[in-house]
């Protein structure tokens, strides 16, 4: 399987809610970096973090929230991911799209280290706040 391939199937996996097959194309240590002043964002380390701390507890908040995916660059270690979050938040109502890329670098088949890259002042301002809280990231 090409990187970009492994790439889409991780989409697929989160998109399904298949964390078992979103396990099998990580690294167990993968470093899952979200954009500082992401909501509830942070740093994370090894797979099962991401599963339980990103994708199980997020989403609460929003009636819908998607990555929709516009390209995917093949940069031979890595794959860049061009697309844009798009939601709307439960309580208030409102509505955000937000241009974002993902950048997956890649070692012996899998996905070793995650980083995200967004406008989170849209994000925020559809949840009706002014300015994301302090970040505490996990350096990794």
């Amino acid at each position: 399987m090409g990187n970009v391939e492994l790439i889409e199937r991780l989409y697929r996996a989160v998109r399904e809610k298949d964390y078992e097959s979103f396990r099998s194309v990580c690294a167990p240590d993968i470093a899952w970096i979200q954009n500082e002043g992401f909501p509830n964002g942070k740093s994370h380390r090894g797979v099962e973090a991401v599963v339980t701390d990103v994708f199980e507890a997020f989403g609460g908040e929003w009636s819908t929230w998607r990555f929709a995916v516009e390209e995917y660059l093949d940069a031979s270690r890595s794959v860049i991911v061009l697309g844009r979050y798009e939601g709307v938040h439960r309580k208030t109502g409102r509505s955000f799209t937000s241009a974002a890329a993902h950048v997956y670098d890649i070692e012996d088949g899998k996905v070793r280290r995650f980083r995200q890259f967004t406008d989170t002042k849209v994000i925020w301002d559809a949840m009706g706040q002014v300015a994301a809280p302090a970040v505490q990231n996990e350096r990794t």
